[in-house]
C-alpha cells in the first residue's frame, strides 16, 4: 500500500474528528447553550448553506485546476486553526447583540473549513486514490473513525466547558498541516496536471453543459437534500428522549460514536457490495434506508428506538458516497471529478438545504419534530421512485476513459 494512503487516512482521521469536535453537538451548542428556537437554529443553518453555496464552486473550480498540489488543502486546514477563537471571541458573543452579522461570519467561516472543505478533500483523496491505485472507500473508512473518536468525547466535553470542543478543532488543524506537508504530489497522470490557461467562466459553463447531469441532480436534490435538512436538528430531538439536556448530549455523544465506528467497518465492504448490487441500485438502496430512518423518526416515542434508527446512518451514508463517486467515475469525464462531487452533489445539497432549512424550522415550531418527519420522509419516498427512471444505468468503462 503507498504511503500517500497511509497519510491521506490519517489526514481524512485529523479532519473529521476536527468537524466531529466542531458540529456533531453543533445544534445543541445553538439551543442550550446559545438559547436559540428552531426558527433561528434553521436561519443559521440556512446561512451557513448560502454561504456554502459560495464557496463550493470556486473550491471545486480551482481544485479541478490544481489538481493534486495540496494549495487549496492547506487553506482549508487555516480556517479550522481559526474555529476555536473565532466561536469563542467573536461568534458566541455576536450570536446574543448582533444575530444576523454572527450567522454570516460563521457561515464563512465553517464553510471554508467543513462544509465546502469537507467535499474538496473528499474528491482530492479520490483523485489519488486512482494516480496511485488505492480505494477510496478503505481511506474514507479512517474519516468515520475521526468523527466516531471526537464523537465519543465530545458529549463529555460539552458538559465539561461547551466551547472546548472548538478548541480542540483548532489543535487537530495543526496536526492536519502536519501530515498535509509529507503527501507526495505525483506528475505523470493527465488528468492532475495544472492547464496553463484557466478561466473560471468557461469552466463553469462547460460544467453546466455535461450531459446526463440532470439525471443526478434528481436524486440529489430529492433524496440526499431532504435527508440532509432532517439531520440538521435530529440531535435537539433526539435529546427531548432523556429526563435532561445533559443526559441527552451524553448518550447522543455515544450513540454518534457507535454510528460512525460501525459506518468506518460498513464502508470498508461498501467498495464490494457497490459493486455486486451494481452502482445505480446502491444508490436507490441509500435512498431507501434514508427514507426509513426520516419517517420512522416521527412514530417511534422512546429512546432505544430512536437510537436504532440513528444507526441506519452508518449504512446508508457508506452505500451512497462510494456509489455516488463511481456512478460520476462512470458516467462523467474524470477531469471535471472535482466540479461534478463539490458543485453538484454538495453545493446542491447546501442550495437545497438553504431554502429549505428556514421553512422546516418554523414547522418544526409549530407542528413538532415527529409530524414533520413523518412529512419529510413522505417527501423522500417520492424522489426515489423518481430517481428509479433518471439514473442512468451501469455501464462499463474502460481504464482509459476512467484517466482522461
Amino acid at each position: 500500500m503507498s504511503s500517500n494512503y497511509r497519510l491521506l487516512s490519517v489526514i481524512l482521521f485529523v479532519y473529521f474528528m476536527a468537524w466531529s469536535f466542531s458540529f456533531s453537538l453543533f445544534p445543541i451548542w445553538l439551543s442550550q447553550e446559545v438559547g436559540l428556537n428552531s426558527a433561528k437554529v434553521g436561519i443559521i443553518f440556512s446561512i451557513n448553506s448560502i454561504m456554502a453555496l459560495l464557496v463550493m464552486p470556486c473550491y471545486g473550480i480551482l481544485q479541478d485546476k490544481l489538481g493534486l498540489q495540496k494549495t487549496l488543502l492547506y487553506f482549508i486546514a487555516f480556517f479550522i486553526m481559526l474555529i476555536g477563537p473565532f466561536v469563542s471571541f467573536v461568534y458566541a458573543p455576536l450570536l446574543q447583540t448582533q444575530f444576523y452579522l454572527a450567522a454570516i461570519l460563521g457561515g464563512a467561516v465553517f464553510s471554508c473549513a467543513f462544509l465546502a472543505g469537507v467535499g474538496t478533500l473528499e474528491s482530492y483523496v479520490d483523485k489519488q486514490s486512482r494516480s496511485t491505485n488505492f480505494e477510496f472507500g478503505k481511506a474514507r473508512m479512517w474519516g468515520s473513525l475521526g468523527w466516531a473518536m471526537a464523537s465519543y468525547f465530545a458529549g463529555l466535553s460539552f458538559n465539561l466547558s461547551p466551547s472546548l470542543n472548538y478548541w480542540l478543532s483548532s489543535i487537530a488543524a495543526v496536526c492536519l498541516i502536519g501530515f498535509l506537508a509529507f503527501v507526495k504530489v505525483a506528475q505523470n497522470q493527465r488528468e492532475i496536471a495544472p492547464s496553463r490557461t484557466f478561466s473560471p467562466v468557461k469552466q463553469l459553463t462547460a460544467f453546466f453543459k455535461i450531459a446526463g447531469l440532470w439525471r443526478l441532480s434528481v436524486f440529489v436534490i430529492g433524496v440526499s437534500c431532504i435527508y440532509a435538512v432532517f439531520d440538521q436538528q435530529f440531535a435537539i430531538y433526539y435529546t427531548s428522549f432523556f429526563d435532561t439536556p445533559e443526559q441527552g448530549r451524553e448518550f447522543f455523544g455515544y450513540l454518534t460514536s457507535a454510528q460512525v465506528i460501525l459506518e468506518a467497518a460498513i464502508l470498508y465492504l461498501a467498495v464490494k457490495w457497490v459493486n455486486y448490487v451494481g452502482i445505480k441500485n446502491s444508490l436507490l438502496l441509500s435512498g431507501v434506508l434514508m427514507a426509513i430512518r426520516t419517517y420512522c423518526s416521527g412514530i417511534v416515542s422512546d429512546c432505544i428506538s430512536i437510537s436504532l434508527l440513528k444507526l441506519l446512518h452508518a449504512i446508508e451514508l457508506p452505500l451512497m458516497l462510494i456509489a455516488l463517486f463511481k456512478y460520476i467515475n462512470m458516467h462523467f469525464d474524470a477531469r471535471y471529478s472535482a466540479m461534478i462531487y463539490i458543485i453538484g452533489f454538495q453545493f446542491t445539497t447546501q442550495l437545497v438545504a438553504s431554502m429549505l432549512a428556514v421553512a422546516v424550522g418554523v414547522v418544526y415550531d409549530h407542528v413538532g419534530f415527529a409530524l414533520a418527519y413523518q412529512y419529510l420522509g413522505l417527501v423522500i419516498c417520492v424522489f426515489i421512485v423518481l430517481s428509479l427512471f433518471t439514473l442512468k444505468k451501469d455501464v462499463i468503462k474502460t481504464n482509459h476513459e476512467q484517466l482522461v
